[in-house]
């Protein structure tokens, strides 16, 4: 089958053919129809971050945002059977027993294989996914647009969940790219207004489309001034890798709101100590989501409330792809067409 290797940390990756595979107990062989582009994708193959660099398996295709049509199912499968329309998310498995899996905190399971950084993920024509971690895919959503649900959307519905959003409240989303337009649309659909930060005009247009009431440039305006002007923000989704974005976030959130951290930035995020603790503000994380998370998030999406804004490109230009996520000129999402 036609892949897209890395072989090398800070490499280019290289398309090759390599052996299709064979699904074991519990497992199941999945004709890869699209594959989304994430940035992590990008930082994975760079190396960028020490705390996954030593497990991510060399040579490794790479990749968790997978949709496809299972082919064949192994021994012990149930569930899933034969000509299913199913998503490969970045958990590709959990042990089901340890403190976090038994919380709902599946994430955060320290035995979880992860697909695209330690087994192999969606940038070939074939994958091989547990049975247990797959999901089934509405027949409203077409391969390409479901695809970067998977861990971008999925990651700032988790977000928004553990931020207690409800119906009335205000959402400030910052940085409208791949993961900020989708939660604008989660955000709407829960109920919320939305206000939108980006330095990026045509961002902040792709922001108004998606259900956002107000916009901020920072480049022109202050967010603090222009957030406090209507109110403050219940929830502060930071969606940026920029450190200015946290800072933005922390300074406009109300009193007893939430600030939810998606974006990492490469370098520390100053927090005022005394800011947090007079203002009662709380602070969570996502790291992408659990089973049930997606498939909340899957219905949701099933009724035509959130829809990815995406562009399609071959495998063969994967790395093409990964340059203008470095450039920072995507808007949307990008999606690997492989069938």
């Amino acid at each position: 089958m036609k892949a897209a290797l890395l072989r090398d940390f800070a490499r280019p990756l290289s398309l090759e053919e390599i052996p299709v595979p064979r699904p074991g107990a519990g497992e199941v062989l999945i004709r890869v129809h699209a594959c989304g582009v994430c940035h992590s994708d990008v930082h994975l193959a760079e190396g960028d971050w020490d705390l996954l660099r030593p497990v991510t398996r060399i040579p490794l295709v790479l990749g968790h945002e997978v949709t496809g049509v299972v082919e064949q199912v192994g021994a012990d499968v149930a569930g899933v059977t034969v000509g299913d329309r199913v998503g490969v998310p970045w958990l590709h498995w959990t042990c089901g027993g340890c403190e976090y899996c038994s919380s709902g905190r599946e994430v955060l399971c320290s035995r979880q294989m992860i697909t695209g950084v330690t087994v192999d993920g969606g940038y070939a024509e074939y994958i091989k996914a547990r049975a247990s971690h797959v999901a089934l895919l509405p027949p409203s959503l077409g391969f390409a647009e479901a695809a970067p649900l998977l861990c971008a959307g999925l990651t700032v519905y988790r977000a928004l969940k553990s931020a207690g959003l409800e119906a009335g409240q205000r959402v400030a989303v910052f940085g409208v790219g791949g993961l900020g337009h989708l939660a604008i649309q989660v955000a709407r659909a829960k109920g919320a207004g939305v206000a939108a930060v980006d330095i990026a005009q045509d961002k902040l247009d792709l922001a108004r489309e998606c259900g956002a009431e107000w916009t901020v440039n920072s480049l022109s305006e202050q967010p603090r001034k222009a957030l406090r002007a209507i109110g403050g923000a219940h929830i502060a989704l930071v969606a940026s890798a920029s450190t200015a974005a946290y800072e933005a976030a922390f300074a406009s959130v109300r009193k007893g709101g939430t600030v939810a951290m998606v974006g990492m930035p490469a370098k520390p995020v100053p927090v005022s100590a005394v800011h947090m603790v007079a203002g009662e503000i709380r602070l969570v994380a996502s790291a992408v989501g659990t089973r049930e998370d997606l498939r909340e998030l899957l219905a949701l999406a099933a009724t035509g409330a959130v829809r990815c804004r995406h562009e399609t490109k071959p495998l063969e230009e994967v790395q093409s792809v990964f340059e203008r996520l470095k450039a920072g000129h995507v808007t949307g999402r990008v999606v690997l067409a492989l069938a």
